[in-house]
């Protein structure tokens, strides 16, 4: 029995797309890479250099022309770049024309940390060492050495969501009982927060301070602002000579 043409021209077309498809996989498994193309997610950030992260993607290799794409491993690679501890989520592929790229993230950090030695505490409340190439314009916090962050995350989170406390606060300390005490831009008088919770009632109470005294131009007057009592403001002048 004869089998129908157009089955036989199905077949045909078939495995010729077959061997097609195959013959170019091959043929494109087997070249070498052609460039790296590495994209930060935010470009202000620069914890790590580029050529820190081209070495983690072709590792042990002088160059990317090197590396055949059958050699690579891109969830392995992913992995590797996930082990540097400025790097928070990487997306790596290769495109047709042989460019392996990566997709960058990095850690940010909220705060530094003074201790010996120094590191950052990231967005997500976890220590971060400190970078060779760029140092981040963040409060600093010094006090206890051994404290859970995740109240003084929180504190700091806001802080930096609110445009005027971002601006004002320059450092934060840490007492023994659990007070928070910030340290002020262009001011020398320090604000008792106390512990870290009605945050934005207490920013609010402040703000009105600083805007009250400022117009008065008494703000520099003053040593300490408590705001550790409810829906109000504890001010304490400085002594004056002579009194």
């Amino acid at each position: 029995m004869k089998m129908p043409w157009n089955l036989i021209k199905f077949v045909t077309l078939t495995s010729l797309v077959v061997f097609l498809f195959g013959f170019s996989k091959q043929r494109n498994e087997q070249r070498n890479l052609t460039l790296i193309d590495i994209d930060f997610s935010d470009e202000k950030l620069s914890f790590i250099a580029y050529e820190s992260v081209n070495k983690l993607l072709i590792q042990n290799e002088d160059s990317v022309t090197n590396v055949g794409k059958e050699t690579l491993d891109l969830n392995k690679i992913e992995n590797r770049l996930l082990k540097h501890p400025m790097i928070k989520q990487a997306d790596v592929y290769v495109s047709i024309n042989g460019v392996l790229g990566a997709k960058i993230e990095q850690r940010k950090p909220i705060a530094r940390i003074s201790g010996s030695p120094d590191f950052y505490l990231d967005e997500e409340g976890k220590k971060m060492p400190l970078s060779d190439v760029y140092t981040a314009r963040v409060p600093i916090v010094t006090g206890i050495s051994k404290t859970e962050f995740s109240e003084l995350k929180e504190l700091i989170l806001k802080i930096n969501a609110d445009e005027f406390m971002m601006k004002s606060v320059v450092g934060c300390h840490l007492e023994s009982n659990g007070d928070i005490k910030l340290k002020i831009r262009k001011h020398d008088f320090t604000v008792l927060f106390g512990k870290p919770i009605d945050i934005e009632n207490k920013f609010q109470n402040f703000k009105a301070f600083y805007k009250k005294t400022k117009e008065d131009s008494l703000i520099s007057r003053y040593k300490l602002v408590n705001l550790k009592y409810n829906n109000q403001v504890v001010a304490t002048k400085k002594i004056a000579h002579g009194e």
